[in-house]
């Protein structure tokens, strides 16, 4: 007798699954029978929320539930996404359109792992066929707003781009070209704007796209061959832009090649009947076109096709705007005789487009519209894709209703009435050491007295009397301070206010004099200059008034020679009085009194002579 061993996960997978299966029989919406499900069913360690095993086992069996019921729906012939249906109430009662009503329910309350319903929307896709995919993809679509929100979003935005994408590789790009633009569509409003996984960042082109045309001319056909193989030529170069313009021999190419065929464009220009013809006014269909078929019997119906001369000539649009603007540098850029060449062939584009029927001018205006704003796109993923949502604006309560008053504070502002609560708060606030309190002289003027020092050796770049913010506010502080240090400014400088006490005694011997002193020496000095000038003519003239000429009495001119040798003498000693206070000597002042004794004598000698 065979015996069949089950391990003991199978055991639990089977019983979910009987649970969730007689669950999904109930007519009930989900929020009302989901939770005591999942509890009957696991006995969850916390009562809400499952942790990370039991999420494991929950998925566990939920995916093979899934497969049963795609299964029994293949086999029943009916559509998947209506197995389960009741065709007499006319209710739609799917069974996995209700299977996943109760997950999504469940992860969007927080009840399991968010990324569960996710997972099984991929299952689900890859099981179907496209068919059945739309429908699928339709309920993807209802729930859009749910699958959106933060919770759900973070948990399962790969698992969804994922299925996106192989959904998109199973579709034909010619056949199911609206089911493509549904699933772009979705995308595109699904992830946020600034979502860098669906930006080309580094701007790699699609070289895999070729278009494949004739190389040897057919016998019996009567177009231009050459012309044929100039026009789809083109294709080679707007494929890949950034292979043309940094090639010199390419750009050449391809410039020569554009030139024949806007030639062409122009010689034969479209009415208003072709445009009729074609339909283009009135049909919408006929303006979609994927890919123009390059069979060389064609040339002559597709020159006069309206559609395909402005998707040749908006082509031509958009690779001139890639080449004005290709890098982040305009180094990178055309050169100045490409730069020239583009704005002709730009201008001749764009008058061939104005001139195509039906509304060309029209056209043409909606393409520079759409350009303009791929500028825009194109800065901003250069920029480094910031973010343009913005948390929205929270009205407060008190906003809500009635007229909106300015706010009255008790100082004038919020800072300074929120400054003196505080100040209530706390007495001792003004009295704390530690608080930002104004310096004393001694301690602000430190660190200059330590730059004053020779021994320091610090350079004229990083001294303290270099910043003038730093005297400025020393200056001030010594005003109030030190008036006596304030005084010193004028005749030594930002250095003579630092305090005596703080300099060593070889700096504080420089600025130790007093200015008085300085000025009366000054003053001596003057005075001493002017006297010393009238005194050889007064000597020279003395024997000619007397009448005693050159051969008088020597020793009457005695006392004057000896009374002028003794001021002279007086005067050289001054420099050495002057420069004595300068090398840190102070010479007394009874110096400069015996000096003017002596010239008051000599001016008293000379008197008597007279």
């Amino acid at each position: 007798m065979l015996q069949l061993v089950y391990s003991w996960p199978d055991v639990i997978s089977f019983f979910l699954q009987g649970v969730f299966r007689s669950a999904l029989s109930r007519n009930e919406p989900p929020e009302t029978f989901a939770l005591p499900t999942v509890q009957e069913a696991i006995k969850p360690q916390k009562e809400t929320v499952l942790v990370l095993e039991e999420n494991q086992s929950l998925e566990n069996a939920l995916r093979p539930l899934l497969q049963e019921l795609v299964s029994s729906a293949v086999q029943s012939g009916k559509k998947i996404m209506q197995y389960g249906n009741s065709l007499d109430s006319g209710e739609s009662n799917c069974l996995i359109t209700r299977l996943l009503d109760i997950v999504l329910y469940l992860c969007e309350r927080g009840h399991v792992e968010g990324g569960m319903v996710f997972q099984l929307l991929e299952d689900l896709t890859e099981m179907s066929t496209i068919k059945d995919c739309k429908d699928i993809f339709g309920y993807i679509e209802s729930q859009q707003d749910v699958l959106g929100k933060q919770e759900l979003f973070g948990r399962g935005k790969l698992v969804m781009l994922r299925t996106c994408n192989q959904l998109l590789r199973r579709l034909s790009k010619a056949n199911d070209v609206v089911f493509c633009g549904r699933i772009i569509m979705f995308l595109a409003h699904f992830f946020p704007l600034s979502e860098r996984s669906a930006l080309n960042i580094k701007g790699v082109f699609n070289t895999s796209n070729v278009t494949k045309y004739e190389k040897d001319a057919m016998d019996g056909i009567s177009v231009d061959f050459n012309f044929y193989k100039t026009l789809w030529s083109l294709q080679e170069h707007f494929s890949n832009p950034a292979l043309t313009y940094t090639n010199p021999a390419k750009w050449q190419k391809f410039s020569s090649n554009l030139a024949v065929v806007l030639s062409t464009f122009e010689a034969q220009p479209l009415s208003d009947d072709d445009g009729k013809l074609n339909n283009l006014d009135q049909e919408e269909d006929a303006a979609f076109n994927i890919k123009y078929l390059t069979s060389s019997k064609l040339m002559g119906l597709e020159l006069k096709d309206p559609s395909f001369r402005r998707h040749i000539l908006v082509q031509c649009l958009i690779f001139f705007d890639y080449l004005k603007v290709p890098g982040k540098n305009d180094k990178e850029g055309p050169t100045g005789g490409m730069k020239e060449e583009i704005k002709s062939c730009e201008e001749r584009v764009k008058k061939l487009l104005e001139g195509i029927p039906p509304k060309g001018n029209e056209f043409l205006k909606s393409i520079e519209h759409i350009l303009e704003r791929e500028k825009n796109w194109v800065w901003w993923k250069r920029d480094g894709c910031l973010a343009f949502e913005k948390p929205p604006f929270e009205k407060k309560s008190g906003q809500a209703g009635g007229r909106k008053r300015k706010p009255r504070w008790r100082l004038g502002n919020k800072e300074l009435s929120q400054l003196w609560k505080w100040a209530e708060q706390n007495p001792n606030v003004l009295t704390d050491p530690d608080r930002v309190r104004m310096p004393s002289i001694t301690e602000y003027w430190k660190p200059l007295a330590e730059d004053m020092d020779p021994s320091a050796g610090i350079e004229e770049e990083y001294h303290h009397k270099s910043n003038r913010v730093y005297c400025w506010k020393g200056l001030r502080f010594s005003a109030r301070q030190d008036l006596d240090g304030f005084a010193r400014f004028s005749d030594y400088g930002i250095e003579g206010v630092v305090p005596s006490e703080l300099l060593p005694p070889e700096v504080n011997a420089k600025f130790s004099s007093k200015p008085a002193e300085k000025v009366k020496r000054l003053k001596r000095e003057d005075s001493k200059g002017a006297s010393a000038q009238p005194k050889e003519p007064q000597v020279a003239a003395t024997p000619e008034t007397d009448g005693g000429g050159s051969g008088g009495d020597p020793e009457e001119g005695a006392v004057p020679m000896d009374s002028d040798n003794a001021a002279e003498d007086g005067q050289k000693r001054s420099p050495e009085e002057v420069s004595g206070p300068e090398s840190g000597q102070c010479e007394p002042e009874t110096d400069a009194d015996d000096n003017m004794k002596t010239e008051t004598t000599s001016r008293d000698a000379r008197a008597g002579e007279k």
